[in-house]
């Protein structure tokens, strides 16, 4: 029997704003999902500082967003940076920004912010139901969920699903719901790891000696693409940071080429030219470590870079050197597995949606969040778009069901 209430699939971001929209409005919802607790992997972005969007030009905001056809940018311009803080202050918190832009709650961490909103949540009526994981629908359309208890089915009004990407596993983003959204005519792309780090063919010294050391200053580029940002060398490759903010792409060249190169500025703050004046002043009787120790401070991870990346044969003059210190190739083999990326591309096709996140295959059911095909660095963006997306599902519900009693 289908009851009037709305059905969120997914406690995630997406979902929770989903929900927020549609009880704000006097309809009663019901957010399921297959953890334990809420928010799981928001709560894991925020252990070291919830960074819920970024200020800045809203045009600018926007063009770090990939989606085919620009059809995010609208979703994204209705519920941009402002409305972020806006809808924080709502809850109690107050919006911090730091020196890059990037803004949090005013106390940094995920934990306050969630209790908060799943508090407002409750005070609207929003019912919450753990562990249930969904498995798909039955043949005559209500939805099916996997519990302690033995299936259980739900016949709501409309759905929201905010059911995430392919990545984090452990925190519920298996991306299983793709089998049975393809079963229903759903077109999907495949997903693709996003920001995220990539491997190297690491010499033995290499990994040995350095595997954790962060890279810093360091200018890196690639694809026409550059940033100023620190990295981390790993046992297996790089990541974080810079890597991160060029990790698209790099996958995207990888992809069509089967290797990438990460091109690395070890002395930013150096023109090319006074590093070779500054070589060549040195003392030629020095071995090569210490010229570069001495002339140029370059030392531990980053000269083992410079020698794990150029042949000792193109390191005989200082012009050499100097060119290699500015533009140091890092071949990169491959990204990081799928679930260690901290947010995947791929998913629900926007073809596949209308212009309030309405399947066209199945009418009243909405998707939000990662579990759409789109693209982000982080720094703010992910969340705002997860938000956003969120509240456009939201508000696409209550439009359709306006339209249905009219």
């Amino acid at each position: 029997m289908k009851t009037d209430r709305v059905a969120i699939v997914g406690a995630g971001p997406a979902g929770l704003m989903a929900a927020d929209a549609i009880s704000a409005a006097g309809i009663g919802v019901d957010v399921y999902d297959a953890m334990p607790s809420a928010g799981r992997k928001f709560l894991m972005a925020g252990k070291s500082g919830l960074n819920v969007t970024h200020e800045g030009d809203i045009v600018d905001f926007t063009r770090l967003y990939v989606a085919p056809g620009d059809r995010l940018e609208p979703v994204i311009r209705d519920f941009g940076p402002g409305e972020v803080i806006t809808w924080m202050a709502g809850l109690g918190i107050e919006a911090h920004t730091g020196p890059t832009g990037r803004v949090f709650p005013s106390m940094m961490k995920a934990s306050p912010l969630l209790r908060a909103w799943l508090a407002r949540l409750g005070r609207q009526g929003v019912r919450l139901h753990l562990r249930h994981r969904w498995t798909g629908w039955d043949e005559a359309g209500a939805l099916v969920f996997d519990t302690a208890d033995g299936a259980v089915t739900v016949n709501p009004a409309a759905t929201v699903f905010a059911l995430g990407g392919g990545s984090w596993r452990r925190l519920g983003s298996d991306g299983a719901w793709t089998r049975p959204f393809a079963e229903a005519g759903v077109p999907l792309a495949p997903f693709r790891p996003s920001n995220c780090g990539f491997t190297v063919d690491w010499s033995d010294r290499m990994r040995r000696d350095f595997a954790g050391a962060p890279v810093k200053p360091v200018r890196l580029s690639a694809g026409g693409r550059e940033t100023r940002e620190e990295f981390v060398v790993t046992a297996a490759g790089v990541e974080s940071g810079g890597v991160f903010t060029l990790s698209a792409v790099l996958r995207d060249e990888i992809e069509a080429e089967g290797t990438a190169t990460l091109w690395l500025d070890l002395l930013p703050d150096l023109a090319e030219a006074e590093i070779a004046r500054r070589l060549a002043a040195a003392d030629p009787k020095q071995s090569r470590a210490n010229r570069l120790r001495k002339a140029l401070k370059l030392t531990g991870v980053k000269a083992a870079l410079l020698y794990e990346c150029v042949s000792a044969d193109d390191l005989t003059t200082p012009d050499a050197m100097a060119a290699a210190i500015k533009r140091l190739p890092l071949k990169l083999t491959g990204p990081a597995p799928l679930d260690e990326a901290i947010s995947t591309a791929g998913g629900v096709r926007w073809d596949a949606v209308d212009a309030r996140l309405m399947l066209t295959a199945r009418p009243g059911s909405f998707v939000a969040g990662e579990m759409i095909d789109w693209d982000a660095p982080t720094g703010g963006y992910l969340l705002t778009a997860c938000l956003a997306t969120g509240m456009a599902a939201g508000e696409g519900v209550l439009a359709w069901l306006g339209a249905k009693r009219d």
